[in-house]
């Protein structure tokens, strides 16, 4: 195990190299930095003195290494427009953005897998056929429009829970709850999917055989392959919730790395926006990795691949 793990763990710093590197390159290549810091009104001499000042009058693979060097030390600049280092500007942040996801991904969890789990136990049955009716329509629901809806109906009509913000751990039910929901679909088709797969396997008959019923079968036998599938999506969705909150921060005004994202790229804030983006990218290979080891320790083949 400890092999395969330095393996996976080596392939995701891998990963992560070539994702700063695109990350930089683009953000670089794509526009002026130094026009995008001083704006559209700015003279040329101004935008000359920010090109000095930020270092980008440098040659590209010498500001990248610059860069890199900086992020292996936990430096990754200046906020232009916050006019506070990067690191301190994102850590204030970002606690706000994973009590969010760690919500939501406890909401699609708890709806996600038992619904699955009902609906593979009694296929084409009337359990089965609303599971499915209402992953389908969830799955068209924009994350936006139910986020409004969440907030006319339950905070303004019915003033149940606050309109935004991020004061109590109140505030965060809502939001957490629609955010959760959006994921609930995929893992629900696939755990019904993997789960009636499993379930007409030769062992399941085997087990069924000897006498294991119910609860029994699914706890000892039929669980642990069928989640295997449903591990790799869980991580890939706990990933996208700590990147991908930007349209659910933004409708509840929940200041989080999301809506610090827009800010920072209405703003033209260069720095933040570049370390945001790699940040976003590395949360995917970080969750991607997570999914990888949960996976060897449940099924011990896998790390024989």
């Amino acid at each position: 195990m400890l092999t395969y793990a330095l393996k996976r763990f080596g392939l995701a710093l891998a990963v992560g190299f070539t994702i700063s590197l695109l990350a930089f390159v683009l953000l670089n290549v794509a526009a002026d930095p130094a026009v995008v810091i001083a704006g559209e009104e700015a003279t040329s001499e101004e935008i000359a003195e920010i090109r000095r000042q930020y270092g980008f009058d440098r040659p590209l693979a010498v500001r990248y290494l610059a860069w890199l060097g900086g992020v292996l030390q936990g430096d990754f600049g200046q906020s232009v427009y916050w006019r506070t280092p990067v690191f301190e500007l994102v850590a204030r942040h970002f606690p706000v953005t994973l009590i969010l996801a760690g919500l939501s991904f406890s909401v699609t969890i708890l709806v996600a897998i038992p619904l699955g789990v009902a609906a593979a136990l009694r296929p084409n049955s009337l359990v089965d056929r609303a599971a499915l009716s209402l992953a389908v329509a969830a799955q068209a629901i924009p994350n936006f429009w139910l986020g409004m809806m969440a907030i006319l109906l339950l905070a303004v009509i019915w003033p149940i829970f606050p309109v935004s913000g991020n004061d109590t751990i109140w505030h965060f039910i809502l939001p957490a709850v629609v955010l959760g929901l959006s994921s609930v679909p995929s893992v629900m088709r696939l755990t019904r999917t993997g789960l009636l797969e499993v379930m007409g396997s030769d062992y399941i008959r085997t087990a069924r055989a000897k006498g294991y019923r119910g609860i029994g079968l699914l706890r000892r036998h039929a669980m642990r392959n069928a989640l295997l599938p449903v591990v790799s999506v869980l991580a890939v969705q706990f990933g996208d919730k700590l990147g991908g909150a930007i349209v659910t921060e933004t409708v509840f005004a929940i200041n989080g790395i999301g809506r610090l994202a827009v800010e920072s790229i209405l703003a033209g804030d260069v720095p933040t926006v570049q370390m945001l983006l790699f940040l976003f990218a590395m949360f995917f290979v970080m969750a991607n990795l997570a999914a990888d080891l949960l996976n060897a320790w449940i099924d011990p083949r896998m790390r024989l691949g």
